[in-house]
């Protein structure tokens, strides 16, 4: 079995009834999960949300303040007009802008919000690379 893999991402969440709002404004529906927490099944990963009190306790960190903002998740799409909507989706659902999609320095085009919770998502164009229509990303063996 491969180690370098990630099978399930776990966003701590404050209220996750507002958490859930959130993400289904985006189109995001979740599976059978239970009432604490809501899993999302994405293209060969789960993505979870989960109260921040349920998560430390789960954690064995019962009482821990849990922190935002020190990692970036990302959503690439096709081309920069799929990223500009994207990130308008998120802004309408209530998202908070961070940066506005822009040329960047490596040759693409990204922005950066970050949902209510404050996790930091970017969605961006990597001309580089390619992503199917499920935004499975295929990164090429050669530069």
């Amino acid at each position: 079995m491969t180690r370098q893999r990630v099978s399930l991402v776990t966003l701590g969440v404050r209220d996750l009834e507002k958490a859930k709002s959130f993400y289904a404004a985006l189109g995001w529906v979740p599976v059978q999960s239970p009432p604490s927490v809501a899993f999302y099944r994405m293209d060969g990963l789960v993505v979870a949300l989960f109260g921040l009190s349920d998560l430390a306790e789960d954690q064995g960190r019962k009482g821990a303040e849990l922190g935002f903002g020190a990692a970036t998740l990302a959503q690439n799409y096709p081309d920069r007009e799929s990223t500009d909507a994207a990130f308008e989706a998120a802004i309408a659902a209530g998202a908070t802008v961070l940066k506005r999609p822009e040329e960047v320095f490596w040759g693409g085009y990204s922005g950066y919000y970050a949902d209510p919770d404050g996790h930091v998502w970017e969605v961006a164009h990597n001309p580089f690379w390619e992503v199917s229509d499920t935004g499975r990303v295929t990164i090429p063996d050669e530069a």
